[in-house]
C-alpha cells in the first residue's frame, strides 16, 4: 500500500499530463494528487485490497502504482496501472500487472478481472494483452469512452 512518505513522488507522477492523458481524471493538481492518494489508501481500508506502489529496486524510487480497484457501482474487479514517464518501456507495468493477476486468481480466488483502458492508450492495451486479457467490450465512465479488457481465471 502506498504511504504518506510516497506522496512527493506520487504527485510528480500524477501531475505529469503525459502520464495522465488517458485516465478518467486527466492532469491532476498537487491537491488532486493528494486526494487521489487518500482515495487509494482508503480503498484498502474499505475493501481490503487496492493499489500497491511499484518501486525501482536499485534506488527505491516510486515507479508508479499497480493493483485493484472496485469502488461502489464499478463494472467489475479492475486491475489498473499507472507508471511514471521515466520508467515507461522497461516492463514494470507488465511484470507488476502479471503478479497482481496471479494474486487475484490464486490468493483472492477471483473468477474474472477487467482493465478499463482508453482506446488511444496503445501501451496499456499491449500490457493487457501481454498478461492475457482480451477485448470484451466498451463502456463510458464519467463521459470517458473506455475499452473493457478482461480475463477469467480459467483462461490465465
Amino acid at each position: 500500500m502506498l504511504q504518506q512518505e510516497d506522496f512527493e513522488e506520487y504527485a510528480a507522477i500524477h501531475m505529469d499530463p503525459e502520464v495522465t492523458k488517458y485516465t478518467v481524471r486527466a492532469h491532476l493538481s498537487r491537491s488532486d494528487a493528494w486526494r487521489h492518494l487518500a482515495i487509494l489508501v482508503g480503498h484498502w481500508h474499505l475493501r481490503g485490497f487496492g493499489m500497491w506502489g511499484v518501486f525501482e529496486q536499485e534506488t527505491n524510487r516510486l515507479v508508479g502504482r499497480v493493483g485493484f480497484n472496485e469502488p461502489d457501482n464499478w463494472p467489475g474487479f479492475e486491475l489498473a496501472w499507472t507508471i511514471g514517464r521515466a520508467f515507461w518501456g522497461k516492463g514494470y507495468a507488465t511484470e507488476a500487472a502479471k503478479r497482481c493477476l496471479d494474486f487475484a486468481f490464486e490468493d483472492m480466488q477471483r473468477d474474472h478481472v477487467i482493465s478499463l483502458i482508453d482506446p488511444e492508450n496503445t501501451s496499456s492495451i499491449r500490457v493487457a494483452e501481454r498478461i492475457g486479457e482480451t477485448l470484451e467490450g466498451e463502456m463510458v465512465v464519467n463521459e470517458h469512452r473506455l475499452l473493457v479488457y478482461g480475463v477469467s481465471s480459467a483462461e490465465s
